[in-house]
């Protein structure tokens, strides 16, 4: 990317009060949609989902830990993989201290299939002592959610809520729409160079595990086989766990 143009103080004055029309745009496009999908329904979930967590089994309305919302991010981590998916683990790295969620009434989980054995060791590993991660292995969730098909695994971020020990699905972000979770891409996009992925055969093929930027054994996040897939239709009639999960949590 070439080197941007050099101006005076003033010029710049006079195209950053053009832009910022653009932004302050963006900015009331962007409360719109966010009305919108607060106006959206909810459908209530009728199963009784079971986890598995460093403590026992958990239920969906545990996660809550007493609050009225719960956001989960659905980690793409296969049971058969040896450690979570490179782009879900970039977007944990962008997950906060969660006191500021609590304070809206909301947790946060992570929910993946791995065992939660495989789960606790790249926790660990990834130091992330400060986000709830539970395993849907053995369960119908990742599947009634549309994150596990016959494919693979794919990546999403659903919220819920409760009244009072009744669950409700009110959301579900796939693809792009996950990006703005990605605050690393936020702090980026103010900058002259932006996120240099001009060439890359995929924007992501740059990510990597935040412990893997100098190996040059490190995965990167591969192929996005889920693209163009409707996730919000494809197992409307809820498919079971895959048969060697059965019974096992």
């Amino acid at each position: 990317m070439a080197f941007p143009q050099i101006v005076s103080r003033e010029e710049w004055t006079t195209a950053r009060e053009k832009l910022l029309e653009e932004e302050k745009a963006l900015t009331r496009a962007r409360d719109q949609l966010s009305a919108a999908r607060r106006a959206m329904p909810v459908v209530p979930v009728e199963k009784e989902y079971v986890f598995a967590s460093p403590s026992g089994p958990v239920t969906l309305l545990d996660l809550f830990q007493g609050r009225r919302q719960l956001i989960v991010r659905h980690f793409m981590f296969a049971p058969e993989a040896k450690e979570g998916c490179v782009g879900c683990s970039m977007q944990a790295d962008n997950v906060g201290n969660l006191s500021h969620m609590h304070a809206r009434d909301t947790s946060f989980v992570m929910i993946a299939r791995a065992p939660i054995e495989k789960i606790e060791q790249f926790k660990a590993r990834m130091g992330w002592s400060h986000i709830p991660w539970v395993s849907s292995f053995g369960s119908d969730f990742n599947y009634d959610f549309n994150v596990s098909m016959e494919k693979g695994e794919l990546p999403a971020v659903s919220s819920f809520i409760r009244d009072g020990e009744k669950v409700y699905h009110a959301s579900s972000v796939f693809d792009r729409g996950g990006e703005v979770f990605i605050n690393t891409y936020n702090y980026l996009d103010v900058t002259p160079l932006g996120r240099q992925e001009e060439g890359l055969a995929h924007p992501w093929d740059w990510w990597r595990h935040h412990d893997r930027y100098d190996s040059d054994e490190a995965a990167n996040p591969g192929e996005n086989w889920w693209t163009g897939v409707n996730k919000f239709r494809v197992r409307q009639d809820g498919a079971a766990a895959q048969p060697a999960e059965a019974g096992t949590q």
